[in-house]
């Protein structure tokens, strides 16, 4: 068996899962993400899928030193690791086994002979611009397109939707190499001002500076120790919240640490000051590694303040009324005061998120009593009464609900892995129109609640991407494509998308969408490429990725992704069934999924490479070592291999 490892930094896959990039309110939103899902790296390992396709050849790794001598004791049983000097990413020592084992890598890979072609194939079809979904603040409208091969995408405003559209941001301009990513952004509501966050090599340290949008001039604002934040301005475009760490105490790199980050705090920045004279807004020194969230809600009326403890859809919520400050936020500079925030969750047990509020009324999401979600509201100034708007449905989870045209919702469910969109009333849920999609993702939904239009992105396995344009004030809405992604060279009739659902060990049904060529032979001769992750809640959904595509036309190769337990394809009940205690059923299911593929003539166990990054590095480490016999080949990108010390580690500690 060929062992690939990836040994870049363990970084945003394990990071608490965001929302779906959503620019129906800022790309900043408080609460728990409303769409857990990932799409498979674009990158797929063809050049390993070419190893397998022949003999496996053993490989001489280079010497690791064993250190004998560290052992811990856990529970009575001596447990050595002889190799915690790894741990260690300053040493020389460990730069040396870095670079031996890259080196090694780029020995195997070398020697692929079809690398360079599929390298030229990938990169042919890769080069095909780009679109997101429009969105307005003020009189403007932003949004994000790439021409094809750039590292970043770039920030476009324009006056309206016909006309030309001007580059307001391009991070592009930032580095040589494109390793400077635009990581995260606010508009102000009067479309005057851009916060946004920039990081260096993937790090999840970012700097927000600040823009005038008129100029294209920076301001002298610069905001640093910033991790997991989101931006959230107030209605009078005075400033913005945002969330960070201390700085350290000595003189470092950011993102090069593998320290735990403790106590997050919330901050609100005056526009045109310095961070020192930043408003303290939230801390928690009694719990230093909860993580926070602050959101100004759509009317400008409240900042919400969200609590997390890991990754788990569980948080706690605050909330304080900007209104009701004598002093307003600045008069907290002079009392070195928090602010007054009122306590309306104060537990862990279920997530609630904003979906809108008509003055003290809000509506959430949650899974409170629901783990495959609902709609509630309450009167957060008399919380004692909590009425269901939209119950949980007995089968499809309810992924998101947006607010738009006055009182309706744009409302996302999954259902067996794929999207569905309807329209509903918000105040007594009723379904007023079910929206027309073919099977697949649901990408962005980019509306407000004072638009009568609703932009919706969409992908598929075979659909690079469109965007819909949606009417709500007509008495039919239509899904009209305002923008559709062209792939130069793509034929998306010579493919087929197939899903079947795999009996695991225990007689769980799980789904497996299975991409080939059409009309394939079952001979057991097709290389293929089994991918899975099965944790944190989150949903691996159908999307569209040229390498893989270039797999199965130019090798023959079957794609497949695994959707195992462990992930949030069927709501809390699945996620839990795949955690903790439960975690074997999450190997159990790959393994039988590619078995499947196996007793149905796709490929045989010398043909299969299996991938996972993150969590899914994780499923991959133990499915190899459960199952040597049944794989040829294996990425593990990022993975959390040593489960007895991870939580030392960065974001281990979620």
């Amino acid at each position: 068996m060929l062992l690939l490892k990836s040994l870049r930094p363990l970084r945003r896959l394990l990071s608490p899962p965001q929302r779906r990039p959503s620019t129906s309110k800022s790309s900043s939103h408080l609460s728990l993400p409303s769409r857990r899902s990932l799409h498979l790296p674009r990158a797929a390992a063809a050049a390993a899928m070419g190893s397998v396709a022949g003999d496996a050849v053993r490989l001489a790794y280079p010497p690791v030193r064993r250190d004998e001598s560290v052992v811990d004791s856990y529970h009575g049983a001596q447990i050595p690791d002889p190799y915690r000097w790894l741990e260690d990413p300053d040493s020389e020592e460990t730069k040396e086994f870095v670079a031996a084992q890259a080196e090694l890598a780029e020995s195997v890979l070398a020697g692929c002979a079809d690398r360079e072609g599929l390298r030229r194939e990938v990169t042919r079809l890769f080069d095909h611009p780009r679109h997101a979904a429009p969105f307005r603040r003020g009189d403007k409208y932003f949004h994000f397109h790439n021409s094809g091969l750039q590292a970043q995408s770039v920030l476009y405003v324009q006056d309206d939707l016909e006309a030309e559209a001007e580059v307001l941001l391009d991070p592009n301009t930032l580095s040589k190499d494109g390793t400077v990513a635009l990581s995260t952004y606010s508009i102000s509501e009067d479309g005057k001002y851009i916060a946004y966050g920039l990081s260096e090599s993937g790090s999840d340290w970012i700097t927000i500076r600040v823009m005038h949008i008129a100029d294209r001039q920076d301001m002298p604002d610069k905001l640093s120790w910033v991790k997991f934040s989101s931006i959230s301005w107030t209605h009078d475009g005075k400033g913005f919240f945002y969330g960070r760490y201390p700085a350290p105490g000595v003189e470092m790199d950011a993102g090069t640490e593998t320290n735990i980050n403790l106590n997050h705090q919330i901050y609100y920045h005056i526009l045109g000051s310095d961070q020192s004279e930043d408003i303290l807004c939230w801390k928690d020194p009694e719990n230093p590694k909860h993580s926070l969230g602050a959101s100004v809600t759509e009317d400008g009326k409240y900042i919400i303040l969200g609590t997390y403890d890991g990754c788990d859809p569980v948080n706690k919520l605050y909330y304080c009324e900007i209104s009701s400050l004598p002093h307003g936020l600045e008069g907290f500079r002079e009392t070195k005061e928090m602010l007054p925030f009122v306590k309306l969750i104060d537990n862990f047990d279920a997530q609630y998120q904003v979906v809108a509020n008509d003055g003290d009324e809000f509506t959430f999401l949650t899974n409170k009593n629901a783990p495959k979600n609902k709609l509630v509201r309450v009167n957060i100034k008399k919380p004692e009464v909590w009425t269901d708007v939209l119950s949980e449905h007995e089968r499809d989870v309810l992924e998101s609900a947006d607010a738009v045209n006055g009182n309706q919702l744009v409302v996302c469910y999954m259902s067996d892995v794929k999207h569905t969109l309807q329209i509903r009333d918000l105040i007594t849920g009723n379904l007023l129109h079910q929206l027309p999609l073919e099977i697949g993702s649901v990408s962005e939904i980019s509306c407000r609640r004072e638009d009568k239009e609703v932009f919706i992105g969409f992908t598929s396995f075979l659909s690079p991407g469109i965007i819909y344009r949606c009417n709500l004030a007509s008495t039919i809405p239509e899904m009209k494509t305002f923008r559709e992604i062209s792939v130069p060279g793509f034929d998306r009739t010579s493919f087929e998308v197939k899903q079947i659902f795999v009996p695991s060990k225990d007689g769980t049904k799980i789904p497996m969408f299975i991409m080939s060529k059409k009309a394939i032979e079952l001979d057991g001769s097709h290389p293929t490429l089994l991918y899975g992750y099965g944790g944190f809640n989150i949903s691996i959904t159908p999307s569209f990725s040229v390498s893989r595509l270039v797999l199965c036309k130019n090798m023959g190769s079957v794609v497949c992704i695994a959707n195992i337990r462990g992930g949030g394809e069927y709501g809390e009940e699945w996620h839990k069934a795949g955690a903790l205690a439960k975690k074997q059923n999450c190997f159990d299911d790959f393994i039988a999924c590619a078995e499947q593929l196996i007793s149905s003539g796709y490929t045989s166990n010398k043909k299969i490479c299996i991938e996972g990054g993150s969590n899914g590095g994780l499923l991959i480490a133990a499915c190899i070592n459960q199952r040597p016999d049944l794989f040829g080949c294996a990425l593990a990108h990022v993975g959390v291999m040593d489960m007895l010390r991870f939580h030392k580690f960065t974001i281990g500690i979620f």
